[in-house]
């Protein structure tokens, strides 16, 4: 028994913690440590973070990132970003009774190559009739292709994660019908440049009306 106790320790000596930075677009802001006894098991590995916590904010904790450690030099890990997604807490918080929750799935090709799938989300002041719901996920979609399309990753998530996509969204859709929010609620890195993304099931958009 005493072996066995030695040897776990001997073990857990070998390992060492490593330092994990947020990508360049967040500043490299360090986002915690990680351990492991060999760095190149650290590589792919997921760390899921809030926006609050990277910019001090309280009020930005409802944003969780999620980046996937791509590089390891010396005691430091190096992330990029794969995808974001809002709580489901707070998305249900904005749902409210005799309204209409109208969701999307947009998938488009930023000018450096990245194919992200965005997810917006409208949420209305009163129920929507049909047509109105139709045409507000084709704004929500017309608006997410062309300002994707003309800027690279990184312009695109520092649009979602600011909320200036969002507002694009809400200043065009409301014309059709009176909104009280508009949120990107999911991103997701399909493929970088040059890569073939894996074949998806893509769900279909929905509307849901609170009673």
């Amino acid at each position: 028994m005493a072996r066995r106790v030695q040897r776990k320790v001997e073990r857990a000596k070998v390992k060492q913690w490593y330092k994990v930075l947020a990508p360049e677009m967040f500043g490299r802001t360090p986002v915690g440590e990680t351990l492991a006894n060999d760095p190149n098991k650290l590589l792919g590995r997921v760390i899921e973070t809030t926006l609050g916590d990277l910019t001090n904010n309280f009020s930005k904790q409802n944003t969780k990132l999620r980046f996937k450690i791509d590089a390891v030099a010396g005691d430091t890990a190096y992330t990029k970003f794969i995808g974001h997604e809002m709580t489901t807490d707070y998305i249900r918080s904005l749902v409210k009774r005799r309204t209409s929750r109208i969701d999307a799935v947009v998938d488009v090709m930023t000018s450096d190559g990245y194919l992200v799938r965005v997810k917006p989300s409208c949420f209305t002041v009163k129920r929507a009739r049909a047509n109105q719901v139709k045409a507000i996920r084709e704004i929500s979609r017309q608006v997410i292709l062309s300002k994707a399309g003309n800027i690279d990753l990184n312009g695109l998530i520092q649009e979602v994660v600011l909320g200036k996509l969002s507002l694009d969204i809400y200043k065009d859709a409301k014309a059709v019908y009176p909104l009280r929010r508009v949120e990107i609620r999911k991103t997701e890195i399909l493929a970088g440049p040059g890569e073939v993304p894996q074949p998806a099931a893509v769900p279909e958009p929905t509307v849901t009306a609170e009673s």
